[in-house]
């Protein structure tokens, strides 16, 4: 564990599970299927007016270096096994010596203002990652994590650890009584390690705490490896955008590119395993038309090669199940949730699917939207569930004013795959990615409608400085 001299706290990554589920279940997959398919990512910060110093800028490389000097311990290899079981064994002996190549692999840069020479130049700030897939595929977590703490340790520097952990508390509690399941996803905007493991020491204290008195909520994981483990808590996570940005590159086959997608993810873990299935990467309408189609037979293919969507389609089984019908439900994260709640709810009745599924809310939460979300998702027959990350994680106040110290809203998406430009539509326009003119070919090609959710404003999702938080 690497401690700054002048802090009893840890600083930057100190563990190489101290990441989201979700980057490794999709490097298994990768492996699998890909394992020579190179890529590339690209940074945006998404609030432009918060910006690092070169002084930060020099930390934050320091710490990007370091995370090539970490690897999967015995304890935690163990953690593995006995924990994620759908981790198959191929993938872990690969893991056990798989290391981090941060110096060939990132590019970080900083471009001042106007450069002075000074440390407390400010500027913008831009990683390029670049490698094969299956070796860059975990760089996305601990980049934003490191480059969210050099902004807070150098930058905004107004705030304390004070009270972090009872308002976890407080917060967890209220959800619990409310009767919300909820896990904590709050690793990639964190302000640091350490607010995280406050955070989630509070949200475990409400979890003890609820179960004792029988509330109706439950406080259910955390994406955060490293913590599930720390806290004897389940890990949680299932895929994400990235995978099927990845595939769609790599075949150019868009109108089947979430079926083939699907199909793999089924083929590397099996049917109704990490069966939450993400909806918005080419917009939840081409989605569902995947969703509804029988599961084929996978083809059996070359490493690094994958099959045509209509090759897929050629190989269907009798009486196949469809991917609605094995997949356990599905998670929103972009748009409007009371549109999409009543999208799957005429999906499944249309597909004539009996079975109660869940839906997950995963899009910049907080109590009054969970709250608001689970009134519209139970109503409509739904299990709900609630992954809430920069809440919980990244929600402080200014010492000096007593008003909001907002989080950056910064991402990591996968830019390319196999020489293609991989890029992502989601429900918000806000949050689409990409190369331009490819996201248009590919709006052409799946009849997109745009969608501009009048409370998708990305860069003012966690509030403003002006504003004074909530009591």
């Amino acid at each position: 564990m690497d401690f700054n001299g002048s802090s009893p706290y840890p600083e930057g990554v100190i563990s190489f599970l101290d990441t989201d589920l979700y980057k490794l279940t999709m490097q298994c997959a990768v492996l699998q299927y890909f394992p020579k398919v190179p890529v590339t990512y690209a940074f945006k910060n998404r609030t432009p007016e918060k910006k690092l110093s070169r002084a930060a800028f020099k930390w934050l490389v320091i710490q990007i270096n370091k995370l090539g000097n970490i690897c999967l311990s015995n304890d935690e290899l163990r953690f593995l096994q006995n924990t994620c079981t759908y981790l198959n064994k191929p993938y872990l002996d690969f893991l056990k010596e798989f290391r981090l190549n941060p110096r060939e692999q990132i590019v970080p840069s900083f471009t001042p203002d106007k450069d002075t020479g000074s440390e407390e130049d400010t500027g913008e700030v831009n990683l390029e990652i670049k490698g094969l897939w299956v070796d860059t595929i975990l760089y996305e977590i601990p980049l934003l994590a490191l480059t969210s703490e050099a902004y807070f340790r150098f930058m905004d520097k107004d705030w304390t650890y004070d009270g972090q952990e009872d308002k976890a508390y407080e917060k967890g509690m209220r959800l619990l009584e409310a009767g919300c399941i909820v896990s904590e996803f709050g690793t990639r905007r964190r302000r640091d390690y350490h607010t995280q493991a406050l955070v989630f020491r509070g949200l475990v204290k409400a979890k003890n705490e609820g179960e004792k008195t029988r509330l109706p909520g439950k406080i259910s994981g955390t994406s955060n490896v490293h913590l599930a483990m720390r806290f004897g808590i389940p890990p949680i996570g299932t895929v994400a955008h990235e995978w099927f940005m990845g595939v769609a590159a790599i075949t150019g086959d868009y109108e089947n590119a979430t079926t083939t997608a699907l199909s793999y993810w089924v083929g590397c873990f099996g049917e109704g395993v990490l069966a939450i299935a993400l909806t918005d990467t080419f917009g939840t309408p081409a989605f569902l038309r995947a969703f509804r189609q029988p599961i084929p037979e996978l083809t059996t293919i070359t490493p690094g090669a994958a099959a045509s969507g209509a090759e897929l389609k050629g190989r269907e089984r009798k009486r196949a199940k469809t991917f609605a019908e094995v997949f356990s439900g599905v998670r929103q994260d972009s748009g409007d949730p009371a549109q999409f709640v009543k999208a799957m709810r005429d999906f499944y009745d249309k597909e004539g699917i009996k079975e109660k599924k869940t839906i997950v809310f995963s899009d910049s939460l907080n109590i009054d939207l969970c709250l608001e979300y689970k009134k519209i998702s139970d109503e409509a027959g739904f299990l709900t569930s609630f992954g809430v990350g920069t809440f919980f994680t990244n929600d402080f106040i200014q010492q000096s004013t007593g008003k909001k110290s907002t989080p950056l809203n910064i991402v990591i998406k996968l830019s390319s795959a196999d020489g293609n430009a991989a890029v992502k539509i989601s429900d918000n326009i806000g949050k689409n990615t990409g190369d331009k003119a490819v996201v248009e070919k590919v709006k052409r090609e799946l009849g997109y409608v745009e969608k501009d959710w009048e409370q998708g404003d990305e860069s003012t999702r966690w509030g403003t400085e002006d504003d004074i938080p909530k009591k």
